[in-house]
């Protein structure tokens, strides 16, 4: 059975990562989880980077959505409050990985999710480097496993 894998919105952005991860999950090397809040701030994050997207980017988290089954956490808001990290604002991703049952969390942010993340249930990955090759990624993480043609969820 694969692992569970909660993407905070920071690793769900630039397109080509995003992609990755959503044939990744395809093939079903992990479950990839977010919540619509994640979602809300991939796309806030795009826009203020690009903000001739504005308004593109609904037909993105709907193919997202549909691509990778039973991606979105829900029921999660209750455990926000209880919970500590550098920026209050980051406590729902700590919450949805909780929730899901998330064995890694997986974000760019070192800085506001600290190791001892790892102590409430869920480790802690941090894009690894080579994450910024996407010619060397596929082959590494993929492996022998056929990865789907982009087509597949980006129609």
């Amino acid at each position: 059975m694969p692992f569970t894998a909660l993407f905070d919105a920071d690793v769900l952005h630039p397109a080509g990562q995003r992609d990755l991860l959503i044939r990744l999950a395809q093939v079903g090397l992990f479950r990839g989880r977010w919540t619509v809040r994640i979602l809300d701030e991939m796309e806030q994050s795009i826009i203020a980077r690009h903000p001739e997207h504005a308004g593109k980017l609904t037909r993105t988290r709907d193919l997202m959505c549909e691509a990778v089954p039973d991606c979105l956490v829900t029921g999660y808001e209750d455990l926000i409050e209880a919970l500590t990290l550098p920026d209050p604002d980051d406590r729902h991703v700590l919450a949805a990985a909780i929730r899901c049952g998330a064995q890694v969390l997986v974000t760019n942010n070192q800085r506001d999710f600290p190791q001892d993340v790892a102590l409430r249930g869920c480790g802690l990955r941090h894009r690894d480097r080579r994450m910024r090759s996407p010619t060397r990624v596929p082959f590494m993480l993929v492996g022998g496993h056929g990865v789907p043609s982009t087509r597949t969820w980006r129609r």
